[in-house]
């Protein structure tokens, strides 16, 4: 299991464990965090799992592959920070990840 800390805009944290193999979006919506909608159910098709990943996380989450830029370049609050959680993949090596979601989608 690795631990995921999600970060509201308020700042209030919701902290869940996330089983390998799945998305940063399956244990945000498997938990109703708020926030994230996941409308397209994980397809990359939408930016209703948008969040920010914790700076110092990025070089282990990695930057998103040409489907999820072409769906985060049309989002006017994206960061260089920016990433659909769907896409996400968690193993051991993010315990401890932490993300930030955007107050918009609220």
């Amino acid at each position: 299991m690795a631990k995921i800390t999600f970060v509201k805009h308020d700042g209030d944290k919701i902290v869940l464990d996330g089983e390998p193999g799945l998305s940063v979006m399956n244990v945000a919506v498997d938990n109703l965090v708020p926030g994230i909608d996941a409308d397209c159910g994980g397809e990359c098709n939408c930016a209703t799992c948008h969040v920010y990943v914790d700076e110092s996380w990025m070089p282990k989450v990695g930057m998103p592959h040409d489907a999820e830029e072409a769906i985060m370049s049309l989002n006017p609050d994206r960061q260089p920070n920016s990433r659909l959680s769907c896409q996400i993949k968690i193993t051991e090596d993010l315990d401890g990840l932490v993300v930030k979601l955007p107050e918009f989608q609220f």
